[in-house]
């Protein structure tokens, strides 16, 4: 459920109220009483994905995961040789 900000054209009062998203607009301000309480317009929450399961990879294209795929093991290749010894 959504937080919705109103304020109050006749006061100027302002609040936060948590409300479904069918939930009628209040109307009556909680201040002065009067039937001025508007509902304001918002940002909206932004989507935050939060922990260990979400990766920027979970939801590239098929070519993209092969591309990305062939990447790895090439460079996993080149790391598996050991370095030249200098010369003496």
């Amino acid at each position: 459920m959504p937080t919705y900000e109103y304020e109050c054209q006749n006061c100027g009062h302002r609040m936060e109220k948590f409300q479904s998203i069918t939930a009628r607009a209040i109307r009556k301000c909680p201040e002065c009483k009067k039937h001025k309480l508007q509902r304001l317009l918002g940002t909206g929450g932004g989507l935050i994905f939060k922990g260990p399961g979400f990766y920027a990879t979970d939801y590239r294209s098929p070519a993209a995961r092969a591309a990305h795929a062939e990447e790895q093991s090439a460079k996993s290749s080149t790391e598996d040789k050991p370095a030249p010894e200098p010369a003496k």
